[in-house]
């Protein structure tokens, strides 16, 4: 096995590098071409999803396939390789099998245990093998994968952690709160038709909203989703679809918009949003701070805190005050009392000064004792070191409450994020998505599904590694009928007057001995070659019976074209 996966997600990226390397359909088709036009790949899939795109392929040289893959990687996506190399992750052999399973058993998930990204691997594997990229390993591993996934919703209750990202998204517009009670009767605005945007017009429907409107480029997968909507026996829910051109219009009527498209720019910018609240309140929309920001200090300049006092000369932007009893240049005598936030910017001010500055600056040994002598004084005074008082926090100006909750769950983004500064807007995204869930706790059968993937991960690789083996046994024993039905021909050359019967006799005798030798070196051989390390029996069978390297290559070439008209149908 030669299993490469490359790629980055949202534990090992930013949003904003996400969103800049999204892959579109017809990019996602064009990297996996290439990837196995290229030299060190032979099978290539493409796994993209909203916060994660990997790149599985089967490679002959791992340094190499690397440096392609990644190549690959940063040319499709439009990112240059310098700045992607830093978020990329490899995984490998064994560890790339570990990678997938756990992908499709939600662990690696922005919610842990959500069963999504189950159809979004049969999806990769589909698109694999409708393009002939898909070979036997990738065929299998995919597969394995998606049954991997399975058995842990099955077996385990990782369901109950498992909400899917809309459920979460919407959770985090309720601000915690049960979904059905703060939606129930609300007006909502669904912008796409995909699965995701599916999966938010069925939940918003089941939550109790009194409306969905279903906005899609093509107007006919609008109309199917509405209709199915209206259609359901579970819900009251009204639906209707709409051109791409009504969204504007419709999102100054809705409550609730979400919007995943596979648009490569914003569906709507803050104008569009602050239009729609302007049309539903008769006010126009006023720009604050984001939510959820927080301001303790005054400030001078957007997102700048202004310094304590500093002295003059040589100690400029020093923030002690170092008109202060006691308080040495660099703030040895200076730390008491003193809040954090001043501590933290002095030990930034000190730690950027330069060694010449620093030893120029340090007061001669002989001046100690007079600030030694300062210190008792004040202390004998004041009964202890001066303190320097933390600024009184200012009053947070409140925000209005919302009248609008915009739930944006596509990658690149569909929603401008300056919308987040709109006084009367709540807007969740993907990157908001994603500190929510660092903080969200992990389901107690997370470690029951660890296992599960642990055990599958070892029972893949033996799989894998005694299959390697199998056209070597294969090519073995198609040698060892050969030379059988050469000695036949020989015999019977030799012993012209046997009858039918003696001759079946002595092949099956022959067959039998052949066979009986044969046996327990090739059950003994897959049973070694299952076990880590195992590789190596396979080559030691083709030295000790001398097969013929392009007998044992051909009989793999017959299993991967079997495999490979297998996947695509």
């Amino acid at each position: 096995m030669s299993l490469l996966v490359v790629g980055l997600s949202h534990r090992s990226a930013p949003v904003s590098v996400l969103e800049r390397a999204a892959l579109s359909a017809d990019a996602q088709v064009k990297l996996v071409q290439d990837t196995v036009a290229a030299e060190p790949a032979t099978e290539a899939a493409v796994l993209a999803t909203c916060n994660r795109i990997e790149l599985y392929a089967d490679v002959d040289k791992f340094h190499a396939g690397v440096a392609e893959l990644s190549t690959l990687l940063a040319q499709h996506s439009g990112v240059g390789l310098d700045e992607l190399t830093p978020y990329l992750y490899v995984h490998y052999e064994d560890r790339a099998v570990h990678h997938l399973f756990s992908v499709a058993c939600g662990l690696d998930s922005m919610v842990v245990g959500e069963g999504q990204i189950l159809g979004q691997i049969k999806d990769a594997l589909a698109r694999a093998q409708e393009l002939h990229t898909a070979g036997r390993l990738l065929n299998d591993l995919f597969q394995q994968a998606l049954r991997v996934g399975k058995r842990a919703h099955t077996e385990t209750g990782i369901d109950r952690a498992g909400q899917s990202l809309v459920t979460f998204g919407l959770e985090q517009l309720a601000s915690g709160g049960a979904v059905e009670k703060w939606a129930r009767g609300m007006k909502a605005l669904v912008i796409g038709a995909g699965s995701m945007s599916s999966l938010a017009a069925a939940t918003l429907a089941r939550a109790g909203v009194g409306e969905v409107v279903v906005a899609n480029r093509t107007f006919d997968r609008a109309e199917r989703l509405a209709q199915i909507l209206n259609e359901a026996d579970d819900t009251d829910v009204v639906a209707r679809a709409v051109p791409m051109e009504s969204v504007r219009a419709e999102l100054t009527r809705a409550d609730i918009a979400v919007s995943c498209t596979g648009a490569t720019g914003l569906v709507l910018n803050a104008e569009d949003v602050a239009g729609a609240v302007e049309g539903r309140t008769g006010r126009p929309a006023q720009v604050g701070e984001a939510a959820g920001e927080r301001r303790t200090t005054p400030t001078t300049d957007v997102g700048r805190t202004p310094l304590p006092p500093t002295s003059v000369g040589a100690d400029e932007n020093c923030p002690l005050d170092l008109t202060a009893p006691g308080f040495s240049v660099m703030g040895e005598a200076a730390v008491a009392g003193m809040d954090a936030a001043t501590l933290e910017q002095h030990a930034a001010w000190a730690a950027g000064s330069a060694v010449e500055r620093r030893e120029a600056t340090r007061r001669a040994p002989e001046v100690d004792p007079e600030l030694i002598t300062a210190l008792a004084a004040t202390v004998a005074t004041v009964g202890r070191i001066p303190e320097r008082r933390r600024p009184e926090p200012v009053a947070e100006v409140p925000r209005p409450e919302p009248v609008l909750f915009l739930l944006d769950l596509a990658m690149p983004r569909d929603i401008d994020a300056a919308v987040h500064r709109l006084a009367g807007v709540r807007l969740v995204d993907i990157e908001s998505l994603a500190e929510a869930s660092a903080d969200a706790p992990m389901a107690a059968d997370v470690d029951q599904v660890r296992r599960i993937v642990s055990d599958e991960v070892a029972a893949f690789g033996a799989a894998l590694r005694a299959a390697h083996i199998t056209p070597t046994v294969v090519a073995l024993r198609t040698m060892a009928a050969d030379v059988v039905a050469s000695e036949i021909a020989r015999l019977d050359g030799r012993l012209p007057g046997l009858d039918d019967r003696q001759r079946g006799e002595i092949r099956q005798a022959v067959h039998r001995v052949v066979d009986k030798l044969l046996h327990a070196p090739t059950v003994r051989v897959k049973q070694l070659a299952a076990e880590p390390g195992g590789a190596g029996y396979a080559d030691a069978l083709r030295t000790l019976f001398d097969l013929d390297p392009e007998t044992v290559a051909s009989v793999s070439r017959a299993e991967d074209s079997t495999e490979k008209n297998r996947g695509s149908r």
